[in-house]
């Protein structure tokens, strides 16, 4: 086994450190909201909880629980998560591997017209007005017309154009067509980069607030994050007319909603980020 130099040791060192402290900032706040949303009011307003919870009470999980508007809008999260992402991935999937085809015709312009919606945009309000044109205003426009990223357009191309090209050969001399090229060669041969878009997709979706904020007037088709948006601006109406002794601090109901909101993040997570690096970093094998 290779002797490691002082200088490495000491780089390891500093390393793993770095990403430790980084890891405890990124999960300081998850495990906060978690703590002050069972605390105890008193403990909560006199600033007692800082990483452990005080006082613990799951009141407030209660009181979301029988929120009829928070389970409309996590159900329209999941609709939205699971068919936008579906939708997206087909899409993207089907025009990458179009895009690599060197055979395609006007393959270079047409790369350029997806790379060109990376660097300029028309802007918000010109979007807004086309949307509302289009009747993207509704629970489908949302899925259709956010549908496509061209930066994993990109990623998925860059890694099609990565397959060896005697694999392809191969199976056109067997007999295959586009159809089976696509379904039997490259989608199998692309689990990490399909995995890693899927990761980006879904938690786009998942986290989208601002076009579904704008755009959708139906109170039943808002998602989550925009629930959530309403209830921080609204929570002290909801408590006006309740008990001035309960048991929980009013802050602990927002904290409690955002702690299910991640929950799914974090349950599925676990299960793609083996394939994240792997997947990027492939991916950008080929330009």
């Amino acid at each position: 086994m290779e002797r490691q130099s002082r200088s490495e040791v000491v780089f390891k060192v500093f390393a793993v450190g770095l990403v430790v402290i980084f890891s405890l900032m990124a999960f300081y706040p998850v495990f906060y909201s978690f703590s002050a949303s069972i605390s105890g009011k008193a403990a909560y307003e006199t600033g007692q909880v800082i990483l452990l919870p005080k006082d613990v009470t799951f009141q407030v999980y209660k009181l979301i629980y029988q929120d009829k508007g928070l389970w409309i809008s996590f159900v329209n999260t999941l609709f939205y998560t699971l068919f936008g992402t579906a939708w997206s991935m087909f899409v993207s999937v089907t025009g990458a591997y179009a895009l690599s085809r060197q055979r395609l015709l006007f393959r270079r312009q047409l790369n350029f017209l997806v790379v060109f919606t990376m660097w300029f945009s028309a802007g918000m309000v010109p979007l807004y007005l086309n949307y509302i044109n289009m009747g993207v205003a509704n629970r489908w426009g949302i899925i259709v017309a956010f549908g496509v990223q061209a930066f994993n357009i990109i990623l998925l191309r860059s890694f099609f154009q990565a397959i060896p090209k005697e694999i392809e050969e191969a199976a056109l001399i067997d007999g295959a067509n586009e159809f089976q090229l696509l379904t039997d060669i490259y989608i199998p041969m692309s689990k990490a980069a399909l995995a890693t878009v899927t990761l980006f997709y879904a938690t786009t979706r998942w986290n989208g607030y601002f076009w579904a904020r704008i755009l959708l007037t139906n109170p039943m088709e808002l998602p989550l994050q925009v629930y959530m948006r309403i209830l921080i601006e609204n929570y002290q109406k909801m408590f006006d007319d309740m008990p001035i002794n309960l048991p929980y601090a009013e802050d602990s109901y927002i904290f409690a909603v955002l702690v299910c909101s991640i929950i799914p993040v974090l349950i599925i997570y676990p299960y793609i980020q083996r394939h994240f690096a792997r997947g990027v970093n492939l991916g950008g094998v080929k330009g």
